[in-house]
């Protein structure tokens, strides 16, 4: 966590940097071609085109990494009711088969919730995810042969498609963890940040003092945005978390009594 802290503070500082470098050489460029009295019509066209994509492009980012958020906290939503629905479902079973399932299940939830606290050592993820693995696989075939042995049919009509929505929930879980934009959409984004700091020192370069207050606002502010933007596209890295939604879990494991 914290190296990746660092390294997003790191890039907003370097934007930061970049776009009042990028603002200076504009309004340098700016008033030499004013005091040279040379045509600026024209310019404001490809002004707005170049705002407006860096516009729509923010939009499009923060939008977006905004909404895959909202789905990581609403998919341990769904894994906590499926792993709760499951376990209740045990009662289904005969008295013999459950308490071996319900000291599994317990492990399972303990390995799963240890999964995401382990982020964002890999190696110690991966194995985790694999022992979360193991317990499912024993989990199933317990439940089935359990099943298979009571003379009643609700453990296989109910209790079987509950463990098949909690195992599979766990690769829907992986697989949204791990979307992203692709690299050259922030590289375009910082591009076009420094193309647009640019034009709007060229811009300024009319006024004949430096507005600190304009400059320093207008730095700021696309900045942090991209640093919001990275830092939410990694929920588990950053400063923007969704660590408080493991309290679903970690509540449906204190009820596993």
């Amino acid at each position: 966590m914290q190296d990746f802290v660092f390294g997003t503070t790191l890039l907003g500082i370097s934007l930061f940097i970049g776009i009042l470098v990028c603002l200076e050489i504009g309004r340098r460029i700016g008033v030499r071609n004013f005091s040279n009295n040379k045509a600026n019509e024209g310019y404001g066209a490809v002004e707005a085109a170049l705002f407006g994509l860096l516009g729509l492009l923010m939009a499009f980012t923060f939008s977006n990494a905004a909404t895959r958020f909202d789905d990581r906290r609403e998919l341990i939503v769904q894994e906590a009711n499926a792993i709760g629905t499951a376990y209740l479902r045990l009662d289904l079973l005969s008295p013999e088969a459950q308490p071996a399932l319900r000291d599994k299940f317990r492990q399972y939830v303990d390995s799963r919730l240890e999964t995401y606290r382990k982020v964002p050592d890999y190696v110690a993820v991966e194995a985790e995810i694999k022992r979360s693995t193991e317990l499912q696989k024993e989990i199933w075939t317990d439940s089935v042969k359990a099943s298979r042995e009571s003379d009643w049919v609700p453990p296989a009509t109910l209790l079987l498609p509950a463990l098949n929505e909690m195992i599979d929930i766990t690769t829907t879980r992986s697989a949204a963890a791990q979307m992203h934009p692709p690299a050259i959409i922030f590289i375009m984004l910082s591009v076009l940040l420094l193309a647009s700091a640019l034009l709007a020192g060229f811009g300024m370069a009319k006024s004949k003092t430096r507005s600190w207050l304009h400059i320093f606002v207008f730095s700021t502010i696309l900045a942090l945005t991209v640093y919001v933007i990275i830092d939410i596209e990694y929920p588990r890295l950053g400063l923007i978390r969704v660590d408080s939604f493991d309290g679903v879990l970690v509540n449906v494991r204190e009820s596993m009594q």
